[in-house]
């Protein structure tokens, strides 16, 4: 049986663009050949962080919400572990109310989009 789940990760701020990009694809490209379902994604940039962690004051933020099944939740954070470019990492799942509030709130940043560029 699969579930929603959301997974935010942080990502070190030493990496420049390109190496920030190919990491987020490498965790898609994962839940892909997991035969998970990416259903969307937010690039919510540099950010600075509550507390330092590894001597470092920011990182790159990023947020993933896919289907997938339990087991697979497993492999994933086995694979934010394994990588040294990823500071912190954090996967729910997702419930009825966590889905309709997701929904709602890409939908009014999706209205606000479509206002400001009317």
């Amino acid at each position: 049986m699969t579930n929603r789940y959301e997974t935010v990760f942080i990502l070190t701020p030493v990496l420049s663009e390109d190496q920030t990009k190919e990491t987020v694809k490498k965790f898609k490209d994962l839940i892909k050949t997991g035969r998970g379902k990416v259903h969307h994604e937010e690039s919510w940039g540099m950010r600075k962080l509550a507390y330092p962690i590894q001597k470092k004051s920011t990182g790159f933020y990023h947020l993933i919400e896919f289907e997938g099944d339990a087991q697979f939740v497993a492999k994933l954070e086995t694979e934010y572990r394994r990588d040294e470019r990823v500071i912190r990492f954090l996967t729910t799942k997702m419930d009825k109310h966590h889905l309709a509030f997701a929904e709602r709130k890409r939908n009014k940043k999706k209205e606000a989009a479509e206002t400001a560029n009317a």
